[in-house]
């Protein structure tokens, strides 16, 4: 019997990069998972029938934009007419902006606010009643070490992180006694398609080279002078997810490679 057999997990932005990573991992461990996100059609199809083959194990996929109230919505309703209720909510949708304060775009604070942090808050508050009923819930949001510390040139990004992290301990607070817990990992860099994107723009930012971003800026304070990898923090929501986790609640984990340790 696998640890998480037959559990029912939804994980947002998760056709590529630390989702996609986080899914695989779960479905490993028996979970059914629904997949999110945006991408090609063909290329996520065959995401989803190469995981539910390799893991055999069920695996849809629902393209909502969890930036849309009723986008959110309907990911929670199709994933419990699929799999017939929600058990585990990996909220890891997310987006980033590097600009100085004063040219940041505001359409841009909204968006990143919006599709980091309030969407978050909306599958939470959609999904927790299917937790609470079945006495058994298991909430994992992908914070940040900048959850945690800042960097110049991400106010938004930073505030939105910081945000989750709230708003999970309050989670955790409200299903401490129904047998729920809720937790926020805070990686580190991860070489993802989100991260590899940024670089140009903060050598822009910066006025300095990507291989200068990538030795001063990312990894600087990464003590270890490694990205985390998406196998490893899906390691640690998988562990989060099981009853041996029952009693970790409320926690800002960070798997940073030593940044937050300075």
């Amino acid at each position: 019997m696998r640890p998480l057999e037959n559990k029912r997990a939804i994980v947002t932005g998760s056709t590529s990069g630390i989702g996609l990573g986080i899914a695989a991992s779960l479905a490993e461990t028996g979970a059914k998972v629904m997949l999110n996100g945006f991408g090609d059609a063909g290329e996520i199809e065959a995401i989803r029938a190469r995981l539910a083959k390799q893991f055999d194990t069920e695996v849809h996929y629902h393209g909502a934009d969890m930036s849309k109230v009723a986008d959110i919505a309907a990911l929670a309703g199709t994933t419990r007419k699929a799999f017939g209720g929600i058990d585990i909510v990996v909220n890891n949708a997310g987006i980033q902006h590097v600009s100085p304060i004063e040219d940041f775009p505001p359409e841009k604070w909204d968006a990143i606010i919006a599709i980091n942090l309030t969407s978050a808050f909306h599958l939470a508050r959609l999904t927790f009643g299917d937790m609470k009923q079945a006495g058994w819930g298991r909430i994992v949001n992908i914070a940040s070490a900048h959850g945690l510390v800042a960097s110049p040139f991400k106010s938004a990004y930073v505030a939105a992180k910081h945000g989750v992290i709230g708003l999970t301990k309050t989670i955790a607070l409200e299903g401490a006694e129904h047998g729920i817990t809720c937790n926020a990992i805070c990686p580190g860099y991860v070489l993802t398609p989100l991260v590899e994107k940024q670089i140009p723009d903060t050598a822009r930012a910066r006025g300095i080279s990507n291989d200068a971003v990538v030795r001063d800026v990312l990894l600087a304070s990464q003590a270890t002078k490694k990205f985390v990898t998406v196998e490893q923090l899906g390691a640690l929501a998988v562990f989060l997810c099981t009853d041996q986790a029952s009693q970790i609640t409320g926690t800002a984990l960070p798997m940073d490679g030593g940044w937050t340790a300075h």
